[in-house]
């Protein structure tokens, strides 16, 4: 990936995410800091969606990192937020749309030899029947939160179930 300055739109926006976030990872916010101040690793977001029934998590099969959330590189000159459904649309051809407040901020690589970069996890609640139209060699497909899946980042697992319970409590389901 090519470093860039990020536009100050794109980094406050970034910060503003998360500062919101519900959990912060691996220093999030002290790296957001720098953001704007000079070129940086493209961002990434992601989407965790979940049915109504707040039981299952929308995943796609990449070919290296496994069953992940819909989610990828943020373009340049695009905020998180527009890239995470921009990327859910194009990987699943679900839209829908973002809670205010992302689940998750972290820093990490995002494959072997690439940089650490600023990765906000976003989520949606969208009915399960919504057709699926996914990207061509990468399947998409609702997952139950009880059973565990294969992926390269995971503890992501534990994470999105902890947070599918803090939504059900917080929205009074």
């Amino acid at each position: 990936m090519t470093r860039e300055v990020l536009d100050p739109r794109v980094a406050e926006a970034a910060a503003a995410d998360v500062r919101l976030a519900t959990r912060e990872f691996d220093g999030a916010r002290q790296w957001v800091d720098g953001l704007g101040k000079g070129p940086s690793e493209p961002l990434a977001a992601e989407v965790w969606v979940f049915d109504e029934n707040l039981a299952r998590v929308l995943l796609v099969h990449h070919r290296w990192r496994g069953w992940v959330p819909p989610g990828g590189r943020v373009e340049s000159g695009e905020t998180p937020r527009e890239g995470a459904r921009r990327e859910l649309f194009e990987e699943t051809g679900v839209e829908a749309e973002l809670l205010p407040e992302p689940a998750a901020a972290t820093v990490r690589s995002y494959g072997a030899g690439l940089a650490a970069t600023l990765g906000l996890s976003f989520v949606a609640i969208t009915n399960a029947a919504t057709p699926l139209a996914p990207e061509n060699g990468q399947p998409a497909a609702w997952t139950p939160l009880g059973e565990d899946w294969s992926s390269c980042f995971p503890g992501d697992a534990a994470l999105v179930r902890e947070h599918a319970r803090w939504l059900g409590q917080a929205l009074g389901r």
